[in-house]
């Protein structure tokens, strides 16, 4: 976890066994699969930002160019690859960034890839095996998830929050009185009532014996299914009309 977002990596690891690595085992100025076996994958739950170029949320096979000095790495929209796509495709690249490398005091034994000196709203994907490593530092939309969910407490539920909670009262048939109050407050919410809002409406005011407040909302609703062609909710509310001026 990274601020608000959530980010994972899968990938194998190979191991040095006393050979030597870049410029050799993997050659120099050449694509790599960035691992071993099937795409090293790197996944966000929310958009993020890498050298000035936004990613979208979802999954990327990592590939690379290792250079001596610095690294091409490239996430790729294509993930069912076994090591590099048997053809290129430059369309799925959905970015590259050009990296430096740095020398390690140690030895990593091991292929590495994770997300390391996390901030709250960074971190630095990095590569390392045997003495080299690169960064690649990510941004993440921690002030914008954050403001969100902020402006949404503080400025409190929505017409849809009352219209979902009101509705799901009344299928599991909780405080009727309660999800009446919520309707309520999402159609005054509402500039556009659809048939749908409407047709809930009239079956919480009926739920509640307020049949003539039910008729004359079910009338509205039968009117604006009439007007978007909807012959089942046509038929619905001209079937609760009829039960509803019996009562």
């Amino acid at each position: 976890n990274i601020g608000l977002s959530e980010v994972s990596v899968a990938y194998s690891r190979p191991s040095a066994n006393g050979r030597t690595i870049f410029g050799d085992l993997v050659p120099f100025n050449k694509r790599w699969r960035t691992g071993a076996n099937e795409n090293t994958i790197v996944t966000c739950s929310h958009d993020v930002e890498i050298e000035g170029q936004y990613l979208e949320a979802g999954s990327y096979a990592v590939y690379s160019i290792p250079k001596e000095g610095n690294w091409d790495v490239f996430f790729y929209e294509q993930t069912d690859n076994w090591g590099l796509p048997k053809t290129w495709n430059e369309d799925a690249v959905a970015a590259m960034v050009n990296v430096p490398t740095s020398t390690l005091n140690h030895h990593v034994e091991s292929f590495t890839i994770g997300f390391n000196a996390i901030d709250m709203d960074k971190a630095h994907l990095q590569i390392s095996w045997e003495t080299t490593m690169v960064e690649i530092p990510v941004n993440f939309p921690t002030d914008d998830l954050v403001m969100e969910n902020i402006n949404t407490v503080m400025f409190g539920p929505s017409a849809t929050d009352y219209y979902n909670s009101a509705v799901y009262y009344l299928g599991a048939e909780k405080d009727l009185s309660q999800a009446e109050k919520w309707m309520d407050k999402a159609m005054s919410m509402s500039q556009n009532k659809p048939y749908w809002m409407l047709r809930q409406q009239s079956l919480i005011y009926a739920a509640n014996g307020k049949y003539a407040k039910a008729i004359e909302v079910a009338k509205s609703s039968l009117a604006a299914a009439e007007n978007a062609v909807n012959s089942d909710y046509v038929k619905m509310n001209k079937e609760s009309i009829s039960e509803w001026s019996s009562k």
